[in-house]
């Protein structure tokens, strides 16, 4: 009988860790792979769209493009009775800003905001990029379509906003087109600094760049592996937090790197065909995306982006040699692969969006003793159910244990040694969902 009830704690155990949210698995089911497949031949079907291309004609270059993407946005806004701000944000770029401007212009990005019921100025981001390019970057006449590079992820976004348009959230979800990314990332630039301007309270921005491409040019096929870069630290931490990671660890704990584990948490629970892989890097080798910006302004930022890229497809001029198609072509998208990032970016907009505030001011002790102690400072949400402690082996790359602890300030975890684990605290709603995880920025004992 003892046996029996043990058995059945255990079960129930599990069955109340394992809870999850219906909505998040409606929103997976909600995201249509023929609308991304008709965007992103709408977008291809502009020529090109090179930031420096032309911005007069409705049917050719970056101006064209643009509005069109403002209108899908307006669109979705009137359907969800006008849920959206829709407007253009821009900066004005000179021949002396880069080697990569062939001449000044307007660097124009899309922006649609889906404001919170409770933290209209606490804002989740996902982004694509509207603009394109051939071989050389400076040809703003020549056919550049950008099918994957980047009109997949431009035509997820769009998608994403349709999906997630039909609810409402406690956070702002940005729905956003950045321009200027092949010319040295001004569009991203010049948005994360309308943000600082204005003040905005940013968890975290998901850049989408290439989203479509599941054959890599090494030969491998794979619609089930996805990547997630991510920097390990804060680039604006002072010398005083630098020095302190020495003794006390956080090389790989910086807020985009916990932006990260998010991500691959979220899909791991949600939609476990996917293979999130996450990445120790900014980038891609020695390369850039449109979340750098926003992570030098201090705000956490990721990339999302296929695991297997084709480089013959990517900064191409359309032509064919030695029997090799080069180009960033629609043929070579696959939809349903560019549906399951956009769901994977989706469910995480939502759940950040409908999760509480991480806690602040989270404090570890426990320096030469059996237990590790935590002290931090509470959200002010009647929405917070508690809060939960997560900690791993100083080698792995997730939160791998966790214990929720209440609605409490401080808590023990008897026999828990500091010294041989890295420890994170999160908030947990009373919808189950939770914030990310915040490492420990001070120490007490």
């Amino acid at each position: 009988m003892k046996t029996f009830f043990t058995l059945s704690l255990l079960l129930l155990s599990t069955i109340l860790t394992a809870q999850t949210d219906q909505r998040i698995y409606d929103i997976i089911t909600a995201v249509s792979a023929d609308r991304i497949e008709t965007d992103i031949k709408k977008l291809a079907d502009f020529g090109t769209r090179n930031t420096f291309s032309d911005t007069i004609s409705n049917t050719r270059g970056i101006g064209a493009a643009r509005r069109w993407i403002k209108s899908e946005f307006e669109t979705i806004s009137k359907d969800c009775k006008n849920c959206l701000d829709v407007f253009y944000q821009k900066d004005f770029v000179t021949k002396d800003m880069g080697t990569r401007v062939p001449h000044d212009a307007w660097v124009v990005n899309v922006v649609a905001i889906q404001k919170g019921t409770k933290y209209p100025n606490r804002y989740i981001i996902m982004s694509g990029d509207i603009d394109s390019r051939a071989s050389d970057t400076m040809d703003f006449t020549t056919d550049a379509p950008g099918a994957n590079d980047n009109a997949s992820g431009m035509a997820g976004t769009i998608e994403a906003a349709r999906v997630l348009s039909k609810y409402t959230f406690e956070s702002s979800i940005i729905y956003v087109g950045l321009s200027g990314e092949e010319q040295g990332l001004f569009g991203g630039g010049g948005l994360a600094k309308y943000a600082k301007d204005k003040g905005w309270d940013i968890i975290g921005i998901l850049n989408n760049d290439m989203i479509g491409n599941i054959k890599g040019v090494d030969g491998v096929i794979d619609n089930r592996a996805f990547r997630i870069f991510s920097e390990p630290t804060n680039l604006t931490d002072d010398e005083k937090k630098v020095r302190r990671r020495r003794f006390y660890g956080g090389e790989v704990d910086g807020i985009s790197r916990q932006l990260a584990r998010y991500v691959h948490k979220s899909v791991k629970t949600y939609m476990p065909e996917m293979n999130p892989m996450m990445i120790y890097r900014l980038d891609r080798f020695g390369r850039g995306g449109h979340h750098r910006p926003f992570n030098d302004l201090g705000y956490a930022g990721i990339r999302i982006m296929e695991a297997h890229e084709n480089y013959t497809q990517q900064h191409q001029n359309i032509r064919e040699e030695n029997g090799i198609k080069y180009g960033d072509v629609v043929e070579h998208v696959n939809f349903e692969y560019a549906a399951k990032l956009t769901a994977v970016n989706a469910i995480n907009l939502a759940g950040l969006a409908w999760a509480p505030p991480a806690p602040s001011e989270v404090k570890i002790g426990g320096i030469v003793e059996p237990s590790a102690k935590f002290k931090w400072k509470k959200v002010n949400n009647p929405n917070v159910k508690g809060y939960k402690i997560y900690w791993r082996d100083t080698t792995s790359p997730t939160w791998d244990h966790s214990r929720f602890v209440g609605d409490v300030d401080n808590f023990v975890l008897d026999g828990i040694v500091i010294d041989n684990f890295f420890f994170g605290i999160a908030t947990v709603g009373k919808n189950g969902h939770e914030s990310t995880v915040v490492f420990p920025s001070e120490v007490f004992r």
